[in-house]
């Protein structure tokens, strides 16, 4: 009884942002405005761009909309919390706050590696069986793959901060991050946390081996009927079909994987270097998307140039 009246739960953490540097917080929240502007702007444009063209309503484009959404919403869950830290000194954090900040990042990931996933069997569909593309991708089928990402994605995080709530938090509520990061919160934990910490790289390692499995499978298989083309410039542009998810793919994931080895392994990494690879994991890919894609799908590149000079047109005369 005299353990329970001399403790209190605390009801708010402290994010520092990113140790080391807080002198340069100010600076820091410059390119981190300038990638959360660029991303909601991109992937607006992309948006717009595919519902306003009806040749590009196609399962690829489908799959490049929902990416999208996906993309300005992780953004928009992570950026301006990092804002508040680097230019207001916005360190303090609510409890519940603070695990509704860590369920909608993660969950946010695991739908966008999802829809990277429902991407590349997309390419496999179209380049290995094209003619029964039209029959397999169809619109109901789209639907059901964007809600299955979706759904896989908020339970697998779901039970994080279940699993949170239960652990008392008495004295350690300073965390070394600049948003609430699932195991960073867990370490502050006045208990035993092996079940969370258990839990919670299971859900990173399955998703990675599954996901990337089924991606590199997909991508085995394209290669394989590529090479089967006599034709050169067919081989070149089956894969030139490829090139813009192949990017979305390298963008995605190397700072993921740099992120979830050196929090785990990497004993000896300098925490702000840590901190700034899991920042640019969150807010490069959903800037980069948006424009890799404008730059690598010609209709996409054509139907975007064709609006801007449109307008253009229009405000001359």
């Amino acid at each position: 009884m005299a353990d329970n009246t001399t403790h209190h739960y605390i009801s708010s953490f402290f994010l520092v942002g990113i140790p080391g540097l807080q002198d340069f917080h100010c600076w820091i929240g410059i390119p981190v405005c300038l990638l959360f502007s660029l991303t909601m702007l991109g992937n607006s444009i992309i948006i717009i761009t595919i519902k306003l063209e009806p040749s590009l309503h196609q399962p690829m484009y489908f799959f490049l909309c929902m990416l999208a959404m996906n993309d300005m919403a992780l953004a928009s869950s992570t950026a301006p919390k990092m804002l508040g830290i680097f230019w207001l000194d916005s360190h303090r954090f609510d409890f519940d706050i603070c695990l509704a900040q860590m369920y909608f990042i993660h969950t946010f990931c695991i739908i966008e590696s999802a829809f990277l996933v429902a991407m590349a069997f997309d390419r496999y569909v179209a380049i290995c069986i094209p003619l029964r593309y039209t029959t397999i991708l169809t619109t109901p089928m789209v639907i059901k793959m964007g809600l299955v990402s979706v759904t896989r994605g908020i339970l697998m995080v779901l039970p994080c901060p279940l699993l949170i709530k239960r652990l008392p938090y008495y004295t350690k509520y300073i965390i070394n991050h600049a948003y609430c990061e699932h195991m960073a919160i867990v370490k502050l934990a006045s208990a035993n946390t092996h079940i969370n910490r258990a839990y919670g790289i299971s859900v990173a390692l399955s998703v990675m081996v599954l996901d990337l499995g089924l991606i590199a499978t997909s991508y085995l298989k394209i290669l394989q009927a590529v090479f089967r083309l006599s034709s050169q410039h067919a081989r070149s542009k089956a894969l030139g079909t490829c090139a813009a998810h192949v990017c979305t793919i390298l963008v995605s994931y190397t700072p993921a994987l740099f992120s979830f080895l050196t929090h785990r392994i990497g004993k000896k990494v300098p925490p702000s270097v840590h901190i700034i690879f899991a920042s640019l994991y969150l807010l490069v890919p959903p800037t980069v998307n948006p424009l890799v894609y404008g730059v690598k799908t010609k209709q996409i590149r054509d139907r975007v140039i064709g609006l801007f000079f449109l307008n253009k047109r229009i405000s001359e005369n």
